[in-house]
């Protein structure tokens, strides 16, 4: 039950940082307010610079790290401009592409196996990005191939911080991120830089204190109960983004965007429980 709670907070933790960002709207450059919401959410680093400094770094660890930051930064920049511009119900649904992006990236990367069912799920869920995007019955917007970029690119940065836990703590590995994005956005930030308001900032400073909070009881909950408990309650997120989106911003109900997003999310779920229940039999000797 503690899992479970965990995970719906985190959920709507996440559904903060849309909303934030959706307030900010599109008068500062995406590169500039992902900046700020980076330089601004490196604060919550500070209670575990002392274990940082004692943990030290390694070259491998800077590299990977780097090559990772790189990948996330361009996601991150890409991410800001698809939420100013598409609905935040879009923005969910089409964000529970990322695993599928990375299930892939497994399998071309890691040479994880192709399995039959693991074919089938993401089909589907390609299936419900159709279902989204609705292709030749209406004019697609720029938001929502920044979103389908955005996916790749997380995919892509998920995968190297996967091979990190093997040589760095999560702290490290997170406070990394967290350096390397800020660096690597400054110049994309300078370029074109619109001077903030107060208001901006704080909103901005709202959306970096809901993604560490969103990520951290993530953590928690899969601490707590198996992903069987957990990850189906990712469907509530969906629902809070439609309802942010219909109140706070009059945006419409699209059944066919909730219908995609189920679709999308039913298939990340099934993903989810295969890999956990392999590992499971892996670890007992099983076939």
């Amino acid at each position: 039950m503690m899992g479970a709670v965990l995970m719906a907070l985190s959920g709507l933790a996440f559904v903060g940082v849309y909303v934030t960002v959706k307030f900010v709207g599109t008068r500062l450059p995406a590169a500039e307010a992902a900046w700020i919401r980076y330089v601004l959410g490196l604060v919550f680093l500070l209670p575990v610079l002392g274990a940082l400094r004692s943990e030290g770094l390694g070259r491998d660890v800077l590299r990977l790290s780097a090559l990772r930051g790189v990948v996330h930064t361009v996601g991150v920049a890409l991410w800001f401009f698809a939420m100013a511009r598409i609905t935040v119900a879009e923005v969910t649904a089409m964000g529970y592409l990322t695993p599928v992006f990375v299930t892939l990236g497994a399998v071309v990367f890691l040479k994880e196996r192709f399995a039959l069912r693991r074919t089938l799920a993401i089909v589907c869920a390609l299936i419900g990005v159709l279902v989204i995007l609705r292709p030749g019955f209406r004019e697609l917007q720029p938001g929502h191939l920044s979103m389908i970029l955005t996916t790749m690119g997380f995919g892509a940065s998920y995968l190297m911080a996967k091979r990190l836990t093997g040589v760095a703590s999560t702290n490290m590995i997170v406070a990394l991120l967290s350096v390397w994005v800020s660096i690597f956005l400054t110049p994309l930030a300078l370029w074109d830089w619109v001077r903030p308001t107060p208001t901006e900032i704080a909103l901005l400073f709202g959306t970096a204190f809901f993604a560490t909070s969103g990520h951290y009881f993530m953590t928690m909950a899969f601490q707590r109960a198996p992903l069987g408990v957990v990850q189906p309650v990712t469907f509530l997120q969906l629902v809070w983004s439609v309802l942010v989106g219909l109140l706070l911003f009059g945006e419409a109900i699209d059944e066919f965007v909730v219908l995609g997003g189920l679709i999308i999310v039913g298939s990340v779920v099934y993903i989810t429980l295969r890999e956990a229940r392999l590992k499971k039999q892996e670890s007992r000797g099983l076939p």
